[in-house]
């Protein structure tokens, strides 16, 4: 079975993006709404009204990208931090009110699906994502192939240890010293408000390093530094050709983040992988992840088919 069309949902802790993808990757039409904080149904009854916007004949499948581990198997949402979804059975819901094949992915998996398929990653192998933005979501290609681990959970690469019983994360998780804590968008803005006040963010961040301001750029710098030291493990892990940094704060920031990110990583990471990696932004941008789910619909149209 072929279709012209999938729709891709990028589901992230403020908005909903959706689109209508092709099988090159490219958008046809795009919709964006606020992600519900306030129960499980009204962000469930949100991500149905931005595939009803825009569904249509062409449409064959939709595509979910999640910020949560997801039961493969049973196509369930499992826990998501920044957002009130728990064991939410999204594929079932979703192909009863379509009448589609759905596919899941963690965001961050679909990210690098994304990047892989129609972005900084095409011809390669070997890749590994992050996605820095309200958390930081971790994708991977190995071997050519998505990798999602045994129970489709895998590759939470936000939620890595870097710093012994460090800084508390964030939202749901119970963790300390994840890497989620000093290199995403909210890590930025914690810094942002101690050193200029309770209204900046991380991108008022950017925008003042952007004109020169000495502490904006040296705090920066720091996030890009504990940015790296998880960088080194995933290169000694995973020996990727290519490391992708995305997400609106990645992209955002890219320009101070990748110089002292890729200095302690490649300080942290061995021979051979070492000489072997690189590192590169995004180039699909912050819509890395709707296109990536738009490719898990597709997956979920052509396993359907086969």
């Amino acid at each position: 079975m072929q279709a012209s069309h999938a729709i891709g949902v990028d589901l992230g802790g403020t908005k909903i993006l959706a689109g209508v993808i092709d099988r090159d990757g490219s958008i046809v039409r795009r919709h964006e709404r606020a992600t519900p904080q306030d129960s499980q149904e009204h962000v469930l009854a949100e991500l149905e009204a931005a595939v009803a916007e825009l569904t249509d004949d062409s449409v064959g499948a939709v595509g979910f990208g999640v910020p949560s581990p997801i039961d493969q198997a049973n196509g369930v949402v499992v826990r998501c931090v920044n957002v009130p979804l728990e064991d939410a059975p999204l594929r079932d819901r979703m192909h009863e009110r379509f009448g589609v094949p759905v596919g899941l992915d963690n965001d961050a998996n679909a990210a690098a699906h994304g990047e892989w398929r129609a972005g900084a990653g095409r011809g390669a192998d070997d890749i590994v994502m992050l996605t820095l933005g309200t958390g930081v979501g971790g994708g991977v290609i190995s071997g050519g192939t998505p990798f999602r681990g045994r129970n489709g959970a895998g590759a939470e690469l936000g939620h890595v240890v870097i710093v012994h019983e460090g800084r508390p994360c964030q939202g749901a998780c119970t963790g300390r010293g994840h890497l989620e804590t000093y290199a995403s968008g909210s890590a930025a803005t914690a810094a942002a408000r101690e050193a200029f006040g309770p209204s900046a963010d991380a991108h008022r961040l950017v925008r003042l390093a952007n004109e020169g301001d000495v502490q904006a750029k040296e705090l920066l710098e720091d996030v890009a530094r504990h940015l790296g030291s998880g960088l080194g493990s995933f290169v000694n892990i995973f020996g990727p050709q290519l490391v992708i940094l995305g997400g609106g704060f990645g992209v955002a920031a890219y320009d101070y983040l990748c110089g002292p990110a890729e200095e302690v990583m490649r300080r942290e990471a061995l021979e051979p992988m070492r000489s072997a990696v690189r590192l590169a932004k995004a180039e699909l941008g912050t819509a890395a992840g709707l296109i990536g789910a738009g490719f898990v619909g597709f997956e979920a149209l052509d396993a359907a088919g086969s």
